[in-house]
């Protein structure tokens, strides 16, 4: 069976990473631990080590609703608990009477450091408090590393992962016609605008799909797509419902309130 038919073309390098996670469990009979995950390659992971061979999985991002995640891989007569994935959380100290701090500069920050977006988890910001998740083998390299983030002067304070604030989402389902499935289609009737700011939103590189830049106007989106353009949120491709009589496709849409 060719494994490679159910995914997109530009997942075959991650397909092959998890493959050879697998294999290195299978026969060292000794357990992996996984940088964090977003759902797509968790989704991917959790498809190709199945649910009924020799060795099992469990993923943990430091608290529950997070979407990013560490998988640990493991020889089945082993188990997981969340020591395991080794997860340091910080809390970002910084006067925010006079700043304020927003996700994009902290992400922005912490990759600035040279470290992969693998290492950290999910950023949680709540009335002005910041904290966010990162692998705990690198906890050490980003306290020392980190003092400012956009103008101001911060300090971090790692705290145990029990005090992570509750991740909250919203989101609104909603029905729409598309001529297309194409990506820059997709775009325009989600978040509507036209055809040609789409193109062009997705040629500057502002658009995200199941988290990957894609640059592609004519990329094809499929059931489960996840969207994100800047500056206009998030969305998410829920269901394909089939053509309408004149054509067109039926989808059905959930966009982050």
């Amino acid at each position: 069976m060719n494994i490679y038919q159910h995914f997109r073309l530009e997942e075959r390098d991650y397909i092959d990473q998890v493959l050879h996670w697998k294999n290195y469990v299978e026969t060292h009979y000794t357990p992996k631990l996984t940088d964090f995950l977003d759902p797509r390659e968790q989704h991917i992971l959790k498809m190709l080590i199945g649910e009924n061979g020799d060795i099992g999985y469990s993923f943990f991002g430091g608290a529950h609703e997070v979407e990013r995640k560490r998988a640990y891989i493991f020889p089945d007569y082993l188990t997981a608990n969340d020591n395991d994935f080794q997860i340091s959380l910080f809390k970002i100290d910084y006067p925010t009477k006079f700043v304020t701090i927003e996700h994009r500069q902290v992400l922005g920050t912490l990759m600035s450091l040279g470290l992969k977006r693998g290492k950290f988890g999910d950023i949680l910001l709540k009335d002005g408090n910041i904290q966010f998740f990162a692998a705990k083998e690198i906890s050490d390299y980003i306290k020392n590393n980190v003092e400012s983030i956009g103008r101001a002067g911060v300090k971090l304070v790692e705290t145990d992962i029990s005090n992570a604030f509750a991740a909250s989402e919203s989101w609104e389902d909603q029905e729409m016609t598309v001529s297309s499935l194409r990506l820059d289609t997709v775009i325009s009737g989600i978040y509507h605008i036209s055809r040609q700011k789409s193109q062009l939103f997705i040629q500057q590189g502002l658009v995200k799909v199941n988290w990957t830049l894609i640059e592609n106007p004519s990329f094809l989106c499929e059931d489960g797509d996840m969207f994100s353009v800047r500056g206009y949120g998030r969305a998410k491709l829920n269901a394909i419902e089939g053509k309408t009589k004149k054509e067109k496709w039926r989808i059905i849409v959930g966009k982050q309130k």
